[in-house]
């Protein structure tokens, strides 16, 4: 039996990487405009990071990490998110000694133990920005402006930006018990995970994909916000107004990981259904020092590269086509053919060939499935006559050069305008 691929993962083909390079493209340029640098991280960590990072209740480190003893006998996990890789490398290497703020990007996979299904997927991409050093809510302005230029960049719109502000340590506890006090009477008809989830992280039960409808009367956390926090939450509203971003206060929004302050959002879109969030982040105060740094707060996000991809517009990205086919018809063609393929491209003329010598008809083939602009023909007629044929596979006219000045003329008629 031929091997296949493990259950949900996928191979991203040939045919598809000119989208995702658009998409990194994209976001790489936007980035930097706005003074982040990239940082690339392991893929896998100590199974400890993300227990303390992510939260031992949430579903991630319950549930859906790749988990296993490397040789030594260490617990090591495979990545299934990027703040807490980050916020490690942050804090080993002192980066909070450089600047006031560090304003980091990264992009790779994440491994998730889910059960396959569109747009989900057990291994994933994901492309994220980190802002650590400020709590200042202008840097929560600025993170959720870069997303929301991000997905009109790539001409993605039917989205909603969807706020809401979870606290901070000041406010949550009142916030928590009455939550609780508002959950214990529903216990009986929640799901079993929203009754552990009632002990360990209430907040977590509002996460619930089962009970969601069950909550609509539930306590909000905006009522018991503390004073600072409600400042907090009411500049960054109305600093997305003032920049015209659009959005909606979503009370009861809340994040699967525990390390969550204050200003939280997800980017919905509308066509999806149940798994309709696109991207999401929030702030996380607190995280540094949970990993072993100083205090710093910091407000990050991260998008779903394939999900991002498959509300694209495919015809955004133009597949790149090889400037020449060269079709070299016998062995002395070939031979001849050699120099003049490898001379252009090195002067970065695209150019596709085959090197069997095989019959007009069949490289005619070729060239018309690698979708060349033009066919350049060399037999054993045209190495008598010291003239090659160059046909434009779009207007269907030929021409001759002569094989003396070859190299020299294509250069010309094929150099990119």
């Amino acid at each position: 039996m031929a091997i296949q691929a493990i259950k949900g993962v996928k191979d991203i083909l040939p045919i598809d990487i000119p989208m995702w390079l658009h998409l990194e493209s994209i976001s790489r340029q936007l980035f930097e405009d706005y003074g982040f640098s990239e940082i690339r991280v392991p893929i896998f960590e100590y199974t400890e990071l993300f227990a303390r990072s992510i939260g031992t209740s949430t579903d991630i480190v319950e549930k859906e990490m790749y988990t296993f003893e490397d040789r030594d006998g260490k617990k090591i996990t495979l990545r299934p998110e990027g703040t807490a890789g980050v916020v490690r490398a942050f804090v080993e290497h002192k980066m909070y000694a450089d600047s006031q703020i560090s304003r980091l990007y990264y992009m790779g996979p994440m491994f998730r133990h889910e059960r396959p299904q569109k747009g989900r997927y057990r291994q994933f991409y994901q492309i994220g920005v980190e802002a650590l050093g400020l709590d200042h809510p202008h840097v929560d302005i600025e993170v959720l402006v870069m997303l929301h230029t991000l997905f009109s960049r790539i001409g993605i719109s039917d989205l909603s930006l969807q706020i809401n502000s979870l606290g901070d340590s000041t406010c949550r506890g009142a916030y928590r018990e009455a939550l609780k006090s508002y959950l214990q009477g529903k216990l009986p008809i929640l799901c079993a995970d929203c009754q552990r989830r009632y002990e360990t992280n209430p907040l977590r039960v509002l996460d619930c994909k089962t009970d969601a409808d069950k909550f609509s009367d539930s306590p909000i956390m905006l009522d018991y916000l503390c004073d600072p926090c409600k400042g907090h939450f009411h500049t960054v509203e109305e600093g997305l107004r003032s920049l015209n971003v659009p959005f909606e206060v979503n009370p009861r929004l809340v994040r699967g990981l525990d390390y969550y302050t204050r200003t939280t959002f997800e980017l919905v879109m509308g066509q999806m259904g149940a798994q309709n969030t696109v991207a999401a982040g929030g702030r996380y105060d607190g995280l540094v020092q949970e990993v072993g740094g100083p205090a710093t707060p910091g407000i990050g996000f991260a998008l779903g590269v394939e999900r991002a991809i498959s509300l694209m517009d495919p015809n955004i990205v133009k597949i790149p086509r090889p400037a020449l086919f060269l079709s070299a018809l016998g062995a002395e063609a070939v031979a001849f053919a050699l120099p003049v393929i490898h001379n252009l491209r090195s002067s970065g003329i695209r150019v596709d060939t085959d090197y069997t010598g095989s019959s007009l008809k069949s490289q005619m083939k070729k060239a018309d499935k690698s979708r060349a602009g033009h066919t350049l023909i060399i037999g054993e007629q045209e190495m008598k006559s010291g003239k090659a044929i160059l046909r434009n596979m779009d207007t269907k006219e030929q021409s001759e050069l002569s094989l003396a000045a070859l190299i020299e003329d294509l250069k010309k008629t094929l150099a990119p305008a």
